[in-house]
This record gives C-alpha cells, structure tokens and sequence, in this order.
C-alpha cells in the first residue's frame, strides 16, 4: 500500500469533515478545586433494560473522524512519511523553564525502593491503626497521589477505610523507572504496601490507565489482595484474547498503533506537536459525554496536559513511557488469568460507562464474559470520568468490601 497517498486521502477527508464542522466550540470550563473526600447522594441510574447495545458500536467511525487526536497521529505519520524525519531532525522550541521548576521540592511522604527510586504517597480516611479495610489506589494517565476519588466521609467513618494513593513512576513527587514495564508496577505496589505495613492483604482500586498496573497485580501477586475493581480501564488492543470482530471496526485501535510508532520514533517530533495542539481538559466532545464536560466544569481536568507541562522533559517521558508500556506488549493475556479467590471471600469487579468515549463498553463486556469470575458493572450514561459522578464511588467501594452493589445502585451487575 502507497502509505503516503493513504495518509493524504485521510488528511483531506478530516479537512473536509472540519470545515463543515466549524464554529461548533464549546464555551470555555471554569474550575474550582473541591474537597477530597465529601458527601455524595445515591445516584441515579436507569434500569439495565435502557441500556444502549451494539448500536453504538456502528458510530465509532464518526468519532474516529472527529477526532482531534486521530488528527494527530496522521498528521505526524504524515510527516514522517514525506520529510523522512526522525527524533534527532527535530529542534524542540526552548523551555521556558528553569531547573528548579523542573525538579520542584519534594513535600510528600517517599519510601525508597530496593531498587533506589523513591515513590511518593499520600494517606486519606481513618487512621491506619483502627481501620478495618485499607485499600491502595491507582491513578490513571496524567493524574497523580492527588486525584479526586470521593468516597462520602459516612462511609468511610462507618466502615473503617484506611485509603493510600501513591505517585506511579515519573509522576508528581515519584521518581523516573527507566526499566518500566508491567510487572514492575506490581511490583511497586506490592513493596509500598509492606512498607506501609497494610497486611498479609489489601484492596486495590485502578482508574482507567491504573487498569494495567491492576491487572498486573492480579497476575504477579494475586495472594496479597483482599478484592479487586478496576473503573473504566483502558483496554490493550494487543491481547492475543481480543476477537477482530471488535476491535478492527475500532479506530481506537489504529490511533494507538500509530501513537506507538510516533512515540517510540519521533518523540521529538510528537512532543512538539502536543504542546502546539492537544488539552483534553477543554472538554472534546469527541474524548468526554456531556456528564463528563459537567464534570470538568467544576474540576481541575488534566493540569499535566498544559503546554507548559508537556514541554518538561520529564513530564513528557513519563507520559510516553507509560503509553508505551500501557499499550505495548505485555508479558501475559489478562484473559488468561485465574480466579484469585476460587472460595468467593471476594470478588474482582469492573465499573464502566455505556457513554465512556475512550474505552468501549463492548470490550469490556467481552473480557468479563471471558472471565465469569469478574462482577461486571455499566452506568447507562456514564462516560470515562465516572468516579466524579454523584455516589457513584461510595457505591464501588461498597461492592468491592460489602458486596453490596445493588442497594446503591438499584440494579444487579450486568452479566
């Protein structure tokens, strides 16, 4: 295949696509910072016969060519494909940062690892010492030890939560792993919660891009965990288990296949280009449903994503490894997996949104039928920002402690 006439097609059909699109921006978010941990109501959720099927699966296609980081990777294969270009070529505009806001002061908790990084936590909920339940949490893409995950101060009291959130590798107070993979990510939590001293076991929670640190904890030290959920979780369209049926009709999958081959050959190249063009906290209706522009309204969004972020070199590394690494080859296939509690003391859980834009609900319904172990459970108009939903955290620590999903949520978990 001619790969520079393809590109070239590509490029003038989303052109044409943009002009008739035109004038359609949505007024800029404004942003309070909330409280950590506050009251939530009981949330509202339709019955599962409301929930959209596999009609929403056919439009994927219409968000591929709106979409302003599919542009990206075009664009940049593009280039790539005409100059010939590699990551040596390509002269970076000047930082404007200096070295010390490069390296802030570290403020934070560290313990130091056998390997000699040091990683960085933070402490909600009860004291640790009379806590009945501690769980670890696992930031996504972008975030940090500072992310928002409401659990109702109620429920917390009530039950006992003990809750650490900690800095993955490169992110906020944590040092760089030059040698990141999956393993090590569980490898990570494993060695903060025995220095922490939670227990013989604890509960782990990931968000979206904290999936696969998860899912490496399920396959590398399943007998240090007490439960499991994972909420909205990025899905790696590498997994031998994945059925072409789903994802070639995907354009997710093409964007990331090209992202990879960007990040890895042209980082020069694509970390210019990021902080020329893409913010997800302005709210892209084509990455976030309308409850999730709501949400961003009223919530920091994405602070790593600024310009003057990603022009950081560490930031921008940190970001690529942990692309690279999320969606690159893993050592094992989730769906290979056993059950970690074959006697039911527990259970692995999985939350997502029928209107999350950045992972389709049709994937995730496929690794939870693989594995009929996993409790499955979709919000009708719930989109990739979930956890900012009213109640809906109080109802997925629930589950994962009490197995009690379905007084909160009115419904039973989707099989």
């Amino acid at each position: 295949m001619n790969v520079r006439r393809k590109l070239r097609q590509l490029l003038q059909r989303r052109s044409k696509i943009h002009a008739r699109d035109e004038g359609s921006s949505l007024p800029p978010p404004s942003r309070t910072s909330p409280h950590p941990i506050v009251p939530f109501a009981t949330p509202r959720i339709r019955a599962e016969s409301q929930i959209p099927h596999g009609d929403k699966f056919q439009n994927t296609r219409r968000f591929a060519r709106e979409s302003s980081a599919g542009v990206l990777s075009l664009l940049l294969g593009f280039f790539l494909v005409r100059m010939g270009m590699d990551s040596s070529t390509i002269q970076l505009p000047p930082t404007e940062s200096t070295e010390l806001e490069e390296y802030p002061p570290v403020t934070s908790s560290r313990i130091k690892l056998r390997d000699g990084r040091f990683l960085a936590y933070t402490e909600r909920g009860v004291p640790k010492s009379r806590s009945n339940y501690k769980i670890i949490i696992v930031h996504g893409f972008g975030s940090s030890k500072e992310m928002n995950f409401p659990v109702s101060r109620e429920l917390i009291e009530k039950l006992g939560i003990y809750i650490v959130l900690y800095d993955r590798a490169g992110y906020g107070d944590s040092d760089m792993n030059s040698k990141r993979t999956v393993k090590s990510e569980a490898l990570d939590i494993q060695e903060l919660a025995e220095w922490l001293q939670l227990g013989s076991k604890f509960y782990v929670i990931g968000v979206s891009m904290g999936s696969y640190p998860t899912w490496s904890c399920l396959k590398y030290i399943p007998d240090r965990l007490a439960g499991v959920a994972l909420v909205v979780p990025t899905v790696n369209y590498r997994w031998p288990s994945l059925p072409e049926s789903l994802t070639k009709p995907d354009y997710r999958k093409k964007l990331i296949r090209w992202a990879l081959r960007i990040a890895s050959h042209a980082p020069g190249l694509l970390q210019w280009w990021v902080t020329q063009k893409w913010h997800p906290s302005d709210g892209d209706p084509t990455l976030f449903n309308q409850r999730d522009i709501e949400v961003l309204k009223t919530t920091p969004g994405f602070p790593m994503f600024t310009p003057e972020n990603l022009r950081r070199r560490r930031v921008f590394e940190t970001l690529r490894s942990d692309f690279k690494v999320g969606f690159g080859k893993w050592e094992f296939d989730p769906m290979d997996l056993s059950d970690p509690f074959p006697k039911g003391e527990s259970a692995v859980h999985i939350w997502q949104g029928c209107e999350d834009k950045v992972v389709p609900f049709q994937l995730q319904r496929f690794v939870s039928g693989k594995l009929p172990w996993i409790k499955y459970h979709e919000i009708p108009d719930g989109g990739h920002l979930l956890v900012h939903y009213t109640g809906v955290c109080d109802a997925i620590v629930n589950a994962l402690l009490l197995g009690e999903e379905s007084l909160l949520l009115g419904e039973e978990p989707v099989s």
